[in-house]
């Protein structure tokens, strides 16, 4: 492949000699007993904050070079191998440190509030805010430390899922007249959006018979994943998954609470929908394999990864100069690996390093799909240079919440940009359908997926298993509420949960659509109110994890405690599937 495509590991680790080489001098830099019962003293606390930052660094860049670097080929041992040392080596390092927690709980209230009020701390000031708020679930040194030892360990469920998803899972090749098409995630994508019927049908019933095959232990993996999480809620004094998830994002209740409730009230607007695709389509009996096909033929977009590349950072003009010539600068400085091979992990990701710069990785195929990925990553990847360049180490991992956002801006700018300026009546109706879908994938899929994982661990927090029966069962009625009655949701379709890799980070899904609320109301003010609202949005892009996420919002002018940005995110839907109706 040309290097052009590939991504440019070699500014984290010239080499893997390099990296093994940094690894030894950073295991001789974990012992912080030094500091043990001395963090009431501000020097002492200090002192430490510092050290942790520089081990953390350290640790960064090795995490992330040996994750990059398996992901490029699932199948290497070797790069198993140093990912597996670096995994146990941040483990041991949350051992060592398990005693800072406990020991800023222990403080005085008046204590830590001279520490956050105190400028020469000030980097530290929201960290501090959180142990004020976390003291009623600080556990002993002990038990802090018992289940730092323990973090590599729980983390071996999305491991075995990742083995199971990317190495392991038989997908094998389709028969399809005189072809045998070999068959993967990215081959699968593309097929489901094809006009070929017989071949999405031949297709979807092997791709998912791959995971059926391996139910039994996938289904055991997941409850495994979920048992995790409800025994971390319990040890730490939550009363549930959920509310433990929620807290450790700093997220309000109410934000979910309006999410679900909106999406409830919204659903007539998604059956409406799938009824007007049925009916443009032209099918007596609409089956799960139709509904990624675009209703109007012949207009996918299936450009060479460089014009794909060209008309993202065209249609984001409105961000400005700065913007756009940072994405000119990542593709052509090689912070992207983008086509997909052998062995390759599967999907999309943008990847954070605070002493370099992001990293993107890309499975890119021919269609609209993926150009609309390569504005999304870069979202992820921008977001992150921004708050790295802005914040203190202390302040810049923004948190996962407003993770998805401004990815999802980007999206919703790009094609805002392609509706504007498309003269053709057959693209542009293609177009709106697009925005219908991607509001129904990013908004309804996703509250469907956390409707999903809250049966999940409900069920397991009342002391019942989770079997392949229950979790199958749950998910095809949840499909058949959300999809109505113009899609039949039959057959293979109730195993879709089996092959979703977000369902072992417990409770991420749903901000995948506060993220799109948030993402179509900041787009609009940025195309209404032009500079005032770009330069809000910076502002945002900057702040990185200053404070709640839901603050953060506030300064890009999105308020999710209340209803407004909900109602105006379906209201952008019910006017798009109009205008797409009246074309």
């Amino acid at each position: 492949m040309d290097k052009r495509y590939k991504w440019a590991t070699e500014e984290i680790f010239g080499s893997d000699n390099e990296w093994n080489i940094a690894f030894e001098s950073v295991s001789k830099e974990i012992d912080f007993s030094e500091f043990k019962g001395k963090l009431s003293d501000k020097k002492c606390f200090l002192d430490c904050m510092k050290k942790q930052e520089k081990v953390f660094r350290k640790i960064d860049k090795l995490s992330v070079y040996a994750m990059m670097k398996h992901d490029e080929n699932t199948k290497d041992a070797k790069y198993d191998a140093l990912l597996s040392k670096v995994t146990s080596l941040g483990a041991t390092i949350g051992a060592n440190c398990a005693f800072i927690g406990p020991e800023l709980t222990a403080l005085d209230d008046s204590v830590l509030q001279n520490f956050i009020d105190d400028e020469d701390l000030i980097e530290y000031d929201y960290f501090l805010k959180g142990v004020l708020k976390d003291k009623a679930h600080v556990l002993t040194e002990n038990e802090e430390k018992l289940l730092a030892e323990s973090s590599e360990m729980m983390a071996s469920f999305k491991d075995i899922f990742t083995k199971i998803d990317n190495a392991d899972l038989p997908l094998g090749e389709v028969k399809h007249g005189k072809e045998r098409i070999p068959l993967s995630h990215g081959s699968y994508g593309v097929i489901m959006h094809g006009e070929d019927r017989k071949l999405r049908k031949k297709t979807f019933d092997k791709y998912y018979g791959a995971y059926i095959s391996l139910i039994n232990t996938i289904s055991a993996t997941y409850y495994g994943n979920v048992k995790k999480g409800v025994f971390l809620a319990k040890a730490k004094k939550f009363d549930s998954a959920l509310e433990r998830a929620l807290f450790s994002e700093d997220v309000p209740k109410v934000v979910y609470d309006n999410l679900i409730n909106s999406v409830e009230k919204a659903l007539p607007l998604l059956h409406k929908y799938m009824a007007e695709k049925k009916k443009l389509l032209g099918l007596k009996r609409m089956y799960m394999y139709d509904v990624y096909v675009p209703v109007v033929e012949g207009a996918e977009l299936k450009l060479d990864y460089e014009d794909a590349y060209n008309l993202v950072v065209e249609g984001l003009k409105p961000l400005g100069k700065e913007y756009c010539d940072l994405l000119i600068k990542a593709k052509n400085e090689r912070w992207l690996d983008v086509y997909e091979a052998d062995g390759k992990r599967s999907g999309a990701y943008s990847v954070a390093v605070y002493d370099t710069h992001p990293y993107v990785l890309l499975n890119y195929q021919k269609t609209t799909h993926d150009v609309f990925t390569i504005a999304h990553e870069m979202g992820h990847s921008i977001h992150s240079y921004f708050s790295n360049r802005t914040q203190p180490y202390a302040k810049a991992d923004y948190r996962i919440f407003v993770a998805e956002v401004a990815s999802t801006v980007n999206e919703v700018l790009l094609i805002r940009y392609m509706l504007a300026t498309e003269k053709d009546a057959k693209l542009k109706k293609y177009l709106l359908s697009y925005l219908l879908e991607m509001i129904r994938t990013t908004l309804f899929r996703q509250t469907q997926f956390a409707e999903f994982e809250q049966f999940a661990h409900s069920l397991v927090e009342k002391g019942e298993p989770l079997t392949k029966e229950n979790l199958s069962d749950e998910y095809l009625r949840l499909n058949k509420k959300y999809f109505g009655k113009s899609v039949i949701s039959e057959g293979n379709i109730k195993y879709e949960w089996a092959r979703i890799p977000h369902f072992y980070r417990a409770f991420y899904v749903y901000k995948y659509a506060t993220g799109i609320i948030s993402a179509l109301a900041i787009a609009d003010r940025i195309l209404v109110e032009g500079q005032t609202a770009v330069d809000d949005y910076f502002k945002f892009l900057s702040s990185g994890g200053s404070d709640s996420p839901v603050e953060l919002l506030k300064i890009a002018g999105v308020d999710l405690t209340s209803e407004k940005p909900f109602e105006s995110a379906f209201k952008v839907f019910k006017n798009t599937l109009e205008e797409f109706i009246k074309l």
